[in-house]
């Protein structure tokens, strides 16, 4: 990924056993023959030597009807499959042009220049704001001739409701678990930089993006001579404190880490950009509420569609759920917790395609409570209208083998989103096979059991969850290659 958006993601085969026999689906589509353990797919699932289970489905968009199917009515963790639903619901409730909005505004008079009053850096909750955005807005403000403020400069970011995080059970040091805010930055992550210099190492936290790596204050990093664990974290009120273990670090290298006051971090950042212009600002304090004022600049993020689309290729867990919330917020007229806001989510998927039944706790998928079957997946997927909207903006899925190399092939073609968490594994969307059928598709693996034990376990690859989701990653491979390159 390059540093602009695109930057800123032990149960036995004996847990088969229940699902090696197809249930028919309860809808409109038409089953046909009941999969048997003979069948190729059943043979794969056999060997994969996967532990958890293993659900999908596969059914043909012009009919209805059932190519194929496992355990349809098997709940699962969809991970980020549930992006799928969120990328549909913005785009019906928010629009496909709605663009997420940026503002500075202005509490008070400015005459000749000089603003007698407070400047406002105010959220409008957009997710994917980069720090060369902020550069663009202070060129902006400037461009209006504004030189001097002399009262405070304050951040607003109530557009949407808070969350500290958005799973509680992730790690703290994980950059795609980040606070939300109506006021985010560069994916409320900040770049941490070390490299050996003797026997010490110097450090830079910075606010980097395509075009500029402003130095920030607001998160701290110190190096301490322990074993474990590699990070540790305390929120000092305005400040990310951080400490990373002496002995985790080799000669040179970097990571993202989560930003807790993406506000504060937002505000340190453009106050940089402002004072490049010989606009000097006061230390960023957040505000409760929005004074009024009029604008001076605005920043205008991309339009729904395109945001959604970056969404579904790089799986961003920020733009999901600042999407959700917003949509949640369109839709009731009023700000929505996480868990409340998903459930608005589940209710309208529910409307949205009769007959199904998905359970979510956030828009992304990274909460591993969600649970969807892959016969309410597939129901989604051919309800009126979803395909038209969905399949452009998904991305391609190769085909590969098991060395990861492409397969070769000139008629089957596969959109869809992929969905990954330690032990869980999951893809659906849209296939044209070789001899041109058209299916919508699904397919769920998980093993909680597993998942459970590991998260115990207190690290980012508890043990054994790199090799399952790799075996996990190849049946989903066997699996497609049998429908798209011979399902009749």
């Amino acid at each position: 990924m390059s540093l602009s958006r695109r930057a800123l993601l032990a149960t036995g085969l004996s847990s088969f056993a229940t699902g090696l026999v197809a249930a028919p689906l309860q809808s409109s589509m038409r089953p046909i023959a009941r999969v048997v353990p003979e069948d190729a797919v059943a043979q794969h699932i056999a060997r994969s030597g996967l532990s958890g289970q293993v659900a999908f489905v596969a059914a043909d968009i012009n009919t209805g009807e059932i190519v194929e199917n496992i355990a349809p009515d098997l709940p699962q963790p969809p991970a980020s499959v549930t992006k799928a639903f969120t990328a549909l619901y913005g785009l019906e409730t928010l629009g496909v042009d709605y663009q997420f909005e940026t503002r500075i505004i202005a509490a008070g008079r400015v005459e000749n220049g000089i603003l007698e009053g407070d400047l406002i850096l105010a959220g409008g909750g957009d997710p994917n704001l980069v720090t060369d955005d902020l550069a663009a807005l202070a060129q902006s403000l400037k461009e209006t001739g504004l030189r001097e403020v002399k009262g405070d400069f304050l951040v607003w970011d109530g557009a949407l409701t808070n969350l500290d995080e958005i799973d509680a059970e992730q790690e703290d040091y994980l950059g795609y678990n980040p606070t939300v805010t109506g006021l985010n930055l560069n994916f409320n992550r900040v770049h941490f930089e070390w490299k050996r210099a003797g026997e010490r190492f110097e450090t830079t936290m910075d606010a980097r993006s395509e075009n500029y790596r402003p130095a920030v204050s607001i998160a701290r990093m110190q190096i301490v001579d322990r074993a474990s664990p590699v990070f540790t974290y305390r929120d000092l009120g305005e400040i990310d404190a951080w400490t990373v273990a002496r002995s985790a670090l080799n000669n040179a290298g970097s990571r993202w880490l989560p930003v807790r006051h993406p506000a504060l971090y937002c505000g340190e950042v453009f106050a940089t950009f402002a004072r490049s212009h010989g606009i000097v600002l006061q230390p960023p304090k957040e505000v409760a509420d929005l004074p009024d004022g009029p604008v001076l600049a605005t920043h205008r993020g991309v339009p729904m569609t395109n945001l959604m689309q970056g969404m579904l290729r790089y799986s961003t867990n920020l733009t999901a759920e600042a999407t959700g919330l917003k949509s949640t917020a369109h839709a009731v007229r009023q700000n929505r917790g996480l868990r409340t806001s998903a459930l608005g989510m589940a209710r309208w998927a529910a409307d949205r395609a009769p007959g199904t039944a998905p359970a979510f706790v956030d828009h992304s998928g990274l909460g591993d409570a969600s649970r969807v079957t892959a016969g309410d997946m597939v129901r989604f997927l051919l309800a009126d209208n979803v395909r038209p909207t969905l399949h452009p903006i998904m991305r391609v899925i190769p085909l590969v083998d098991a060395d990861r190399n492409a397969i070769a092939n000139d008629r089957a073609l596969i959109r869809a989103k992929t969905g990954t968490l330690n032990f869980v594994s999951s893809l659906a969307g849209y296939m044209r096979t070789s001899s041109g059928r058209d299916l919508a598709f699904a397919y769920f693996a998980s093993d909680l059991e597993a998942r459970d034990v590991g998260k115990q376990h207190g690290s980012e690859n508890p043990p054994g969850s790199r090799s399952w989701n790799t075996r996990a990653r190849r049946l989903q491979q066997q699996i497609l290659q049998h429908w798209a390159l011979r399902a009749s």
